[in-house]
């Protein structure tokens, strides 16, 4: 669940699980040997920091813990229009929200060579990876490829940003991804 959050959110719910571990094992273990009447007379106020503690935890839980749901409406995209040969009138190479124009045969030899294969199933790429989403099923709009290809996430790492690709190659991959699955 931790590789599909936010890097920030990531932090923050593993942060709070080692403080919450951490007090587990040191009330268990650590105390008691100290004093063996713990928590004695203070039991109330041993409860009390229970309960905050779980509180907390919980609350972490559910305000760090939830995903981005940006995914959600590609699937939902309307396909391109088609002209009366059943062409699309998109073509191959045209990217969505006017970004520069990738070409999908060079986006093909990418997608092999960078490896996207190895955690995506796309069907036109001869792929049957399992680690990221199926992308023949998510069918994602251009705007979320290009978004996921430069800046990646979790544990798609970020292909543009880290200058794994070229502007050129990360065009080129969105134009054989989108044109592929629409």
């Amino acid at each position: 669940m931790l590789m599909g959050l936010a890097t920030g959110n990531a932090i923050v719910l593993a942060g709070m699980a080692v403080v919450f571990i951490a007090f587990a094992l040191i009330s268990a273990f650590v105390i008691p040997r100290r004093s063996p009447n713990f928590p004695g007379r203070r039991l109330g106020l041993y409860v009390v920091v229970c309960l905050l503690l779980f509180i907390a935890m919980i609350g972490t839980v559910l305000i760090f813990g939830k995903e981005e749901k940006e995914a959600e409406g590609a699937t939902h995209e309307t396909p391109p229009a088609q002209t009366s040969t059943g062409e699309t009138t998109t073509g191959e190479t045209q990217t969505g929200g006017g970004g520069s124009a990738g070409d999908a045969a060079a986006g093909k030899q990418v997608f092999a060579t960078a490896g996207c294969g190895g955690c995506h199933t796309l069907k036109a790429a001869g792929s049957s990876g399992n680690v990221g989403p199926n992308l023949d099923d998510a069918k994602p709009d251009e705007t979320l490829i290009k978004d996921r290809v430069e800046n990646g996430k979790p544990p798609m790492p970020a292909f543009g940003k880290s200058g794994q690709l070229t502007q050129k190659q990360v065009d080129d991959v969105v134009a054989f991804v989108y044109t592929s699955t629409h």
